[in-house]
């Protein structure tokens, strides 16, 4: 039996993994994929304190390696049940069980989709989820990028070095995203902002071919031909396998407060999977530390 498991292996479950180390617990970090989670897709990290730029992977690798070299052990096997009995904790996956005192759930979120018809046929044929991954494909072509937080801002500059046009769809007539890297993609020339506008339809034969876009305001259909289609439209939290210990909200994320207690004892959640203000990589790593912080006081309570 393991002290903790923590369910994640973003950023905010390896600074959980860091933390409790730290405080001498035998710590499982079970992973799905691949450490890192959503900030592997940033090619420039320039607002985390003390390193001004470092690349997601770069980061990533960074954390992880911190978190193995102080004993934490990584597992990549995807959780899905948690079964709490007896106030011990049984985490299932496809192929074991684990056990362990305390549990945080760091599951971060997933790709929102825009819900169009041929969406995930066409995925990997024209219509991609992360620029810094497959935009190389769309060197010297026509792009767009849907979304207007920063996510949608940073895909769309990173696109306008290798793409030679770039559409940036967005369903408001104002940015979510940070003012600073809004201004910075207004002065790039291969860059045409769409404000008010929904994309309504993919246009196929094997590939993707074109977009059609509605203006919100007139109903005015336009149709774009283009190569490639990045959708940035945020992200949806990966719970639902826990709902049965822990409370949701309506939008799916764990309820809890800045001190990462769920409902359940002995349960506790930390990065952008959990009901926050703000989701960004220093509240995600925030989160960990404080996670594990009261994990380590509620097995020492025992």
């Amino acid at each position: 039996m393991y002290d903790i498991i923590v369910i994640g292996g973003g950023p905010a479950g390896m600074t959980a993994a860091i933390y409790a180390r730290r405080a001498a617990k035998s710590v499982l970090v079970l992973e799905a994929v691949t450490c890192g989670g959503q900030i592997l897709n940033t090619p420039d990290i320039e607002n985390y304190p003390v390193e001004a730029h470092i690349s997601g992977f770069d980061f990533s690798n960074k954390v992880y390696e911190q978190a193995k070299g102080l004993g934490a052990e990584f597992v990549f096997e995807k959780a899905v049940e948690i079964r709490d009995e007896a106030g011990v904790k049984t985490v299932v996956t496809a192929k074991n069980a684990y056990q362990a005192k305390a549990v945080i759930l760091a599951t971060g979120s997933e790709n929102r989709k825009l819900g169009l018809e041929d969406e995930d046929r066409l995925t990997g044929k024209g219509v991609s989820y992360c620029a810094t991954c497959d935009g190389n494909f769309y060197r010297r072509k026509v792009v767009a990028v849907v979304g207007g937080g920063n996510t949608a801002l940073e895909d769309a500059q990173y696109l306008s070095d290798i793409a030679a046009k770039v559409y940036l769809i967005h369903r408001r007539d104002s940015f979510r995203g940070e003012e600073t890297n809004a201004e910075r993609l207004k002065a790039r020339e291969n860059v045409e902002i769409i404000y008010n506008a929904n994309v309504t339809r993919l246009i196929s034969e094997k590939r993707l071919k074109a977009i059609e876009v509605t203006d919100k305001l007139t109903g005015e259909v336009r149709t774009i031909e283009l190569n490639g289609l990045f959708i940035a439209v945020g992200r949806v939290p990966e719970n639902q396998n826990f709902a049965n210990l822990v409370k949701l909200d309506a939008s799916g994320y764990v309820e809890a407060g800045e001190d990462c207690h769920t409902n359940a004892d002995g349960i506790f959640v930390a990065g952008d999977n959990r009901t926050k203000a703000l989701r960004q990589l220093v509240t995600a790593t925030a989160d960990g530390a404080m996670a594990a912080t009261e994990a380590v006081k509620y097995i020492n309570a025992l």
